[in-house]
């Protein structure tokens, strides 16, 4: 795999990465936590670097699973993105975002500590918080850069001017933003503005939380079965949407997720794709997905099969897409 990279000066990764997150969904046993390290660290042989991951996965389990995957040497070559400052109750619920600099130095101390690392290559705000100018966040999270505790600054599902007033306090790594046939929305003016500024895209959510794999089999309890895509009709339209990418998908012999995956990053040298995966055994399709070669006709007929505005329901309930500065 050709190698992208995430900025003019970020690190260099597969244009795959391996997003931790649905790890520490659910239910935790130590059968599936045995199976979650053995995950990355397939990822991680098989030359996957980036390891995404939030202190709020699971409370700070997600931060403890990588831990425990690391072995003699892999440090060294893992690129850990992680995320701080979206606050969640002994619930899990989320009651709020916290991107204060006392509150962020404190959270990456703790992070560092479970992580069991002295560094953290990408460290980002996973939301913006409006009580706090993104000037603040940024300059707080450049001192530690200073002081060697962080590699480079990202940013999650800021919009375009938040982007230039970040970008012009410290060179911004990556943007973490969904992007996938289904959410098109970075299109608009956030992808144009990271190019412009050489900034890097991580884009999760490339399969639709699901939607986009092909393989959906219904509503269920999932992480994200509360999102109004999956709901009533919109559910049915957005699966007759799918449909249509099977066939194109059956041509290359390939699966509609891999299909997908490989849109999304066709989309720019930019662009690295997130791949949430819980076995070792599903590494192997995020591979073949990241050396697909989509031609011009594919993506037309793919653009054709999933107009951008086609797309039944939001990417999620109104109070959340509120609070989202990239949707403004």
């Amino acid at each position: 795999m050709d190698a992208r990279q995430l900025g003019h000066a970020g690190p260099l990764v597969a244009p795959v990465g391996l997003g931790c997150g649905p790890m520490s969904f659910g239910s935790l046993t130590p059968a599936r936590d045995a199976e979650s390290v053995a995950t990355i660290r397939a990822a991680l042989d098989a030359g996957l670097a980036l390891v995404d991951t939030g202190d709020f996965y699971g409370n700070g389990h997600n931060e403890w699973l990588i831990r425990q995957a690391l072995r003699a040497g892999d440090r060294e070559r893992m690129v850990i993105s992680d995320k701080f400052g979206a606050l969640r109750d002994p619930g899990g619920r989320f009651v709020g975002m916290e991107a204060r600099p006392a509150y962020l130095k404190s959270a990456l101390a703790y992070s560092l500590q479970r992580l069991g690392t002295d560094y953290i290559d990408i460290y980002r705000p996973a939301r913006l918080d409006p009580a706090v100018p993104i000037e603040d966040t940024v300059g707080a999270i450049a001192e530690m850069v200073q002081a060697g505790w962080v590699r480079h600054i990202g940013l999650s599902e800021v919009g375009a001017e938040t982007l230039r007033r970040a970008h012009a306090v410290h060179p911004i790594a990556d943007l973490q933003i969904e992007y996938s046939l289904f959410s098109r929305g970075i299109e608009r003016s956030i992808l144009a503005t990271c190019r412009e500024l050489g900034i890097g895209i991580t884009a999760y959510g490339v399969l639709a939380h699901g939607l986009l794999t092909g393989a959906y089999a219904g509503p269920g309890g999932g992480e994200f079965a509360h999102l109004p895509r999956f709901h009533g009709d919109n559910l049915n339209a957005n699966l007759a949407l799918v449909e249509g990418l099977r066939p194109l998908a059956d041509a290359r012999d390939i699966t509609v997720a891999q299909l997908a995956v490989a849109w999304v990053l066709a989309r720019g040298d930019e662009i690295v794709a997130l791949v949430g995966a819980s076995r070792p055994d599903r590494i192997a399709d995020a591979i073949a997905a990241a050396g697909l070669t989509l031609t011009d006709d594919e993506l037309a007929a793919m653009d054709e099969a999933v107009p951008a505005d086609a797309v039944a329901g939001e990417r999620y309930a109104a109070p959340q897409m509120a609070t989202l500065d990239s949707e403004r």
